[in-house]
């Protein structure tokens, strides 16, 4: 429990920051199966226990058909363990994307989409994303180098068409300790059969700030504290 203790700091001050759950709160947790997600469900529900405003939690997991149906049964159990409700949706993404010029784009705007329909099938109000530190850094400096704008994704938006307000509570954690809490505590992870995992602009990105942190020490921290400095982006 003290290992939950350690990240369950930062997440929650992330919640109270940026006030992204109320009481009443119905949460729909995106677990894609990997281990950002699965460790932000198990933190969540932690939270869960505790937190003075109550809410409740459901995981959603879109399976996008990538070589047949997935295996989500691991996922499951562990939802099972946590108390709580699952739902699969199944669904024919690969098959939509895969003949496109820029698959992912397209893919991560379509599976946002289904994500927020079925959160609000599930008579879910908020919707939690596996996002944290390094990904933010990232994100930023995509926009920098390759847009030349200077944004990121929010800690909490609210989607005025959905009704749903979106929430990252992960973004004041690095992922090398999101790795470490993952393995710890043996969480099931389901490998993503896409075939474009690991060969994307974001990948480039994070071996970039690797070379800078050699030289300028924690560059994801330094790029999150800047957005939070200049108030970009609601942060």
């Amino acid at each position: 429990m003290s290992h939950h203790r350690d990240l369950l700091s930062p997440l929650r001050a992330a919640v109270d920051d940026y006030e992204m759950i109320r009481d009443g709160d119905r949460v729909a947790v995106g677990v894609s199966g990997g281990k950002d997600s699965v460790a932000l469900l198990t933190l969540l529900a932690q939270l869960r226990r505790f937190y003075p405003a109550r809410f409740s939690l459901t995981a959603i997991t879109l399976d996008p058909s990538f070589d047949g149906e997935e295996d989500y049964t691991a996922l499951a159990a562990l939802c099972e363990r946590l108390e709580v409700p699952y739902v699969v949706k199944r669904t024919q993404l690969w098959e939509t994307v895969r003949h496109e010029e820029n698959p992912c784009s397209l893919c991560a705007r379509m599976r946002r989409g289904t994500l927020h329909r079925v959160a609000l099938e599930e008579g879910c109000n908020v919707v939690a994303l596996g996002h944290h530190q390094d990904d933010a850094a990232e994100t930023l400096l995509m926009n920098l180098l390759s847009g030349a704008t200077c944004e990121c994704f929010s800690p909490k938006s609210y989607l005025d068409r959905r009704g749903i307000t979106l929430i990252r509570p992960l973004i004041y954690i690095k992922e090398a300790e999101l790795t470490a809490f993952v393995r710890r505590e043996g969480l099931p992870t389901v490998k993503s059969q896409c075939p474009m995992d690991g060969c994307t602009a974001r990948q480039d990105t994070k071996e970039l700030i690797a070379t800078l942190s050699k030289t300028y020490g924690d560059v994801n921290h330094k790029l999150t504290a800047a957005l939070k400095k200049g108030h970009i982006s609601g942060w």
